[in-house]
């Protein structure tokens, strides 16, 4: 199968993930919380969703979906939404996520991979370890107490820490977690299995990434038109679940 053509259609997409990241983040901060309303709850939920889209771009980036045809302005993107999300370095997301791809479920090589197939939060830290620097952590620290002198503390935890947190969940538990536990049919050559066709909540759960076994056979097909390979799968017959 060919490697399609995106023009700019990538660049929009993922400015304008970015940009509802920000616009949403700066006017939740800026409101008095209600905690008795559900919307205050939901909006946590969103924002959270909101954050793992930022890094879903950053990974679309990795693989140079983003602008395919500008290298430079596809890392750019990727280097700013890496960055968004709780001071992830690109330059070092970037080799990690390749050797996932290259030595998927292989001890030893793949970073995301925890040998034994413990359970989720022994695999979750795992994964954490994997990932968080304590550069990170300082930049998080320094970056709260500065906004402190412009937003309230409530605000601060509960639309900009906790999304942020929240949103590590949901990459690990649909986008490493489900596809990845377990044993594997002998011809699953990505060692990846994928949820059954349902459009709305392959989006909503982690922006169509529980179609994990199509990102793998298809890492060229940006995010937004996984549902296309999904569907293309499914009529062939070759889903695999």
């Amino acid at each position: 199968m060919d490697k399609p053509k995106f023009v700019f259609t990538g660049v929009w997409v993922a400015l304008g993930v970015m940009a509802l990241w920000a616009t949403s983040l700066v006017w939740l901060l800026g409101q008095p919380i209600q905690w008795y309303n559900p919307l205050t709850y939901i909006m946590v939920l969103v924002q959270a969703h909101l954050f793992t889209g930022l890094f879903i771009t950053a990974h679309d980036a990795m693989h140079g979906v983003v602008a395919p045809q500008h290298p430079r302005l596809n890392k750019a993107i990727g280097v700013t939404a890496a960055l968004l999300f709780a001071y992830n370095f690109y330059h070092r997301l970037h080799p990690a996520h390749h050797r996932h791809h290259d030595h998927v479920a292989t001890k030893g090589q793949d970073p995301d991979y925890h040998a034994g197939n413990p359970n989720f939060f022994a695999w979750y830290f795992n994964f954490l370890k994997n990932y968080i620097t304590i550069w990170q952590v300082l930049l998080m620290a320094g970056t709260y107490h500065l906004l402190l002198l412009t937003f309230e503390r409530p605000n601060l935890v509960l639309f900009w820490i906790i999304p942020s947190i929240l949103a590590t969940f949901q990459l690990f538990y649909f986008g490493t977690y489900l596809p990845h536990r377990g044993t594997h049919a002998a011809n699953n050559t990505y060692k990846a299995r994928s949820q059954s066709k349902n459009h709305w909540w392959a989006f909503f759960s982690c922006y169509f990434f529980g179609y994990h076994y199509e990102h793998h056979s298809s890492p060229w097909t940006p995010w937004w038109l996984l549902y296309k390979e999904k569907n293309r799968l499914v009529k062939a017959g070759t889903e695999m679940k």
